[in-house]
């Protein structure tokens, strides 16, 4: 069994929990420092990282017994991550992160998969950056037109299309675009932000590892189905008449070209640590990643993938993607969140189905066992 993790996600999340102590569960207890080690892979696979040393409070803290899932997972849960993701048919990704703490897990947890929607969250972290930096504000309006409606889930499209055209804020933007996943919103908040650059600097920026951005919503679907872009298919299903009279050669070559080297794609560890970040506060302002947060617990989609999987007394926020289909083949199924536990514990999870031909019941059925785990094996 193998487990491949990502390290600049786990270094950064430790030192995010360095800075932050106050912020860690009332489960977890921040240990002693000790000196600065390379990162150790135990019997189990997973990852301990030493930490930097402490925040002191004003008031000693009181005595208590240390956390034993701080430091090291639940014995078991590696196993049990390695069952689920072995009996999948399709190519996998999962990674479990516990984000006040030192490990992660995860099964082909550095190779590249398609994020789809998944990437409305590096659009939306760009924003908010800016907004925090100054250069945008959350009350900022933007107009949308029809030139500027994208395809497949785009909801505003109707509104676009009987007012002629119809201006939102920034803030509504991003509610849009992260709890009904709408690609026309996103692209909107794209494009305010400066293109797919600014998003690709934002991610370098902070480091957050293996996350590539691709060239927007338009020209990503276009790529992967074989087509040049035109207006014309976001209108009504233009698009799927368009793809459907491809040549079948150049259909599979263009699916066959994302499949192996998505400009979207990205590891589920990357992930992992990016989720981690933004939970512990490292990503954005204090303000702006309770707002994103916030949001992320209003997501409409997906609601049978992982969040189904958490028993009650669990909370779950996430971003879900899904890409399109090809002889039966969903090419990018994807959940990723953020599950907080009844005593407040955080863990990341990331599950990116980069091929799924099973039936739907039985990708989210795969999802909710992942999650399910974590929760069985929280506290053990």
């Amino acid at each position: 069994m193998t487990f491949e993790v990502s390290g600049k996600p786990v270094l950064a999340m430790v030192m995010g929990s360095a800075v932050l102590a106050g912020c860690v569960s009332s489960a977890a207890v921040v240990p002693t420092p000790r000196a600065q080690l390379a990162p150790v892979r135990g019997s189990t696979e997973s990852v301990t990282v030493p930490i930097g040393a402490p925040v002191h409070a004003a008031t000693p803290a009181p005595q208590i017994p240390a956390d034993p899932g701080f430091r090291r997972p639940p014995p078991g849960l590696d196993d049990r991550l390695f069952q689920i993701w072995k009996a999948f048919p399709g190519k996998t990704g999962i990674a479990v992160q516990r984000i006040d703490g030192e490990w992660l897990l995860t099964q082909r947890g550095n190779e590249l998969f398609p994020q789809q929607s998944v990437s409305k969250l590096w659009v939306t972290l760009t924003v908010l950056d800016a907004v925090d930096n100054g250069q945008l504000s959350m009350d900022q309006k933007v107009r949308i037109g029809p030139e500027d409606l994208t395809l497949f889930h785009q909801p505003l499209a109707d509104r676009v299309r009987a007012a002629g055209s119809v201006t939102m804020t920034v803030r509504e933007l991003i509610e849009t675009a992260i709890t009904q996943s709408d690609n026309t919103a996103n692209d909107s908040l794209l494009r305010t932000v400066g293109g797919p650059d600014a998003v690709r600097a934002f991610i370098r920026k902070k480091d957050l590892g293996a996350i590539r951005f691709g060239p927007g919503e338009r020209l990503l679907q276009a790529g992967a189905a074989g087509l040049k872009w035109q207006q014309s298919y976001s209108i009504a299903r233009n698009f799927q008449t368009a793809r459907a009279a491809l040549p079948e050669a150049t259909r599979k070559a263009a699916m066959d070209a994302y499949r192996a080297d998505p400009p979207d794609g990205a590891s589920p560890a990357a992930i992992a640590g990016a989720l981690g970040r933004l939970a512990r506060g490292t990503l954005l302002s204090p303000e702006s990643t309770q707002f994103l947060l916030g949001v992320m617990t209003r997501t409409k989609s997906g609601p049978q993938r992982l969040k189904a999987g958490l028993p009650a007394g669990w909370t779950f926020l996430h971003k879900t993607g899904t890409g399109q289909d090809y002889k039966g083949m969903t090419i990018g199924y994807n959940d990723i969140g953020i599950a907080t536990a009844p005593d407040g514990t955080r863990y990341a999870i990331v599950v990116l189905m980069g091929e799924a031909s099973s039936p739907v019941p039985a990708r989210m059925a795969t999802m909710q066992s992942v999650s399910r785990a974590v929760a069985e094996f929280h506290g053990r």
